[in-house]
């Protein structure tokens, strides 16, 4: 006989998400991995501490303090990339283009 889980893709996907989002927030607060690793260790066991828990709405007040966390922690300056969008090298020396120039002096 299997288990069936009461949650969805969807549910699972947004625990995962919100788990991602704490992580990088204290991350962001905390660049050195020596000290941010407790921290990441912490908030894994959080979330293991409401695993079992299978009623909509108290995983729903769960879910509401943890995003209500989320948001009073936010770090001001999140950290950035360098290549990615927004960051300090975001399309930097990108190459060149290799398409035929626009003739404008050409009868179109």
């Amino acid at each position: 006989m299997t288990a069936v889980s009461p949650f969805t893709a969807a549910h699972r996907l947004y625990v995962k998400s919100l788990y991602r989002r704490k992580l990088k927030n204290a991350l962001d607060w905390t660049i050195r991995r020596d000290i941010w690793r407790p921290q990441a260790l912490q908030i894994r066991a959080d979330f293991e501490r409401n695993r079992n828990v299978s009623d909509p709405r108290a995983l729903a007040l769960i879910f509401d303090r943890a995003e209500a966390q989320l948001a009073a922690n936010r770090h001001p300056d999140p950290y950035t990339y360098p290549t990615a969008p927004g960051g300090t090298k975001w399309e930097r020396n990108l190459p060149p283009r290799t398409d035929e120039p626009f003739d404008h002096e050409a009868d179109h």
